[in-house]
């Protein structure tokens, strides 16, 4: 048995492009490749050439932001995607190179896949009437931001149809538990360990000493109201999904934001955990070196 594979890489990072020629080989050898496309012509480049019947394994040559991208461009296919770090930290690439040249072989000929699963988050844009705007999907994470000209907006928050705070400041941010490690962590948000069902929910220089941020279940519907704005006629205020879509907002509009039907499933090296990455990637709880030019001991 062999793999029916799709390659997608991004041609405009140097590394991706020098190993692109090495990963085409070692699927050729072992398994089927069924086509080869380039990230920046995602999603229109999955043809018919790429259904459910016949993609059997989607491999990523690029950083996070090119497997967020088609991971969401893929979906549809229901195939596991295994993503090869060619960028500055991949995080969510299951693989560095060398390792996935050594398990090649069993990987692309039909070997036991360590799979894990991220669920979806489902984001509707409504108007002041109730009529729907805009609908998207996002792996990482929806974000509410203040966009130019950069001054503080106010937004509306409820749960599970409860009243919730108003809060004044940049943004709001709705995490998954794979997005709680990027932009999330950066605003001062909870890491969420993988295969828990949750959102958290992050503000954005908050102007309030006393808005933390909140993990509830994924399930549990949330609306985000927008009650003043930075408006521009090309940009500003916006929803953006895993930093890629983005929908211009207006006053009174309303996203409403929910775990999503559809999971996405990612192929991990089953030599690394989670929190070995963590530990590695991420440098997690690493302490002070204490001397300048000095990598911290542990």
């Amino acid at each position: 048995m062999t793999r029916s594979t799709l390659l997608i890489t991004n041609h405009a990072k140097p590394q991706a492009t020098g190993a692109a020629s090495e990963v085409r080989a070692l699927i050729e050898q072992h398994a089927e490749l069924i086509a080869e496309v380039r990230s920046d012509q995602l999603p229109d480049a999955i043809d018919d050439r790429c259904t459910p019947d016949n993609v059997d394994l989607i491999v990523v040559l690029g950083g996070d932001g090119t497997i967020l991208s088609a991971a969401r461009a893929c979906l549809h296919l229901g195939a596991p995607l295994l993503g090869i770090n060619a960028g500055k930290i991949g995080f969510m690439a299951g693989y560095e190179l060398g390792p996935f040249r050594e398990q090649a072989r069993e990987i692309l000929t039909g070997g036991e896949l360590r799979t894990h699963t991220h669920r979806t988050i489902e984001c509707t844009v409504v108007d002041a009437r109730g009529n729907t705007k805009s609908r998207g999907i996002a792996l990482n994470e929806c974000v509410v931001t203040a966009g130019p000209p950069y001054r503080m907006i106010t937004l509306d928050l409820r749960i599970d149809a409860g009243t919730g705070p108003t809060v004044s400041g940049d943004g709001l941010i709705v995490s998954t538990p794979t997005g709680s490690t990027a932009y999330n962590l950066s605003a001062g948000g909870p890491i969420v360990a993988p295969g828990v069902d949750a959102l958290a929910i992050t503000p954005i220089a908050a102007h309030s000493l006393s808005f933390r941020p909140i993990v509830l279940s994924a399930d549990v519907p949330i609306e985000i109201t927008v009650r003043s704005i930075n408006a521009q006629e090309c940009s500003g205020t916006t929803m953006l999904l895993d930093g890629q879509v983005q929908h211009l907002l207006e006053e009174g509009d309303t996203v409403r934001i929910r775990g999503g039907s559809r999971h996405a499933r990612f192929v991990a090296d089953p030599g690394v955990t989670y929190w070995r990455t963590l530990l590695a990637k991420m440098h997690w709880a690493t302490p002070p070196s204490g001397r300048l030019g000095q990598s911290p001991e542990r």
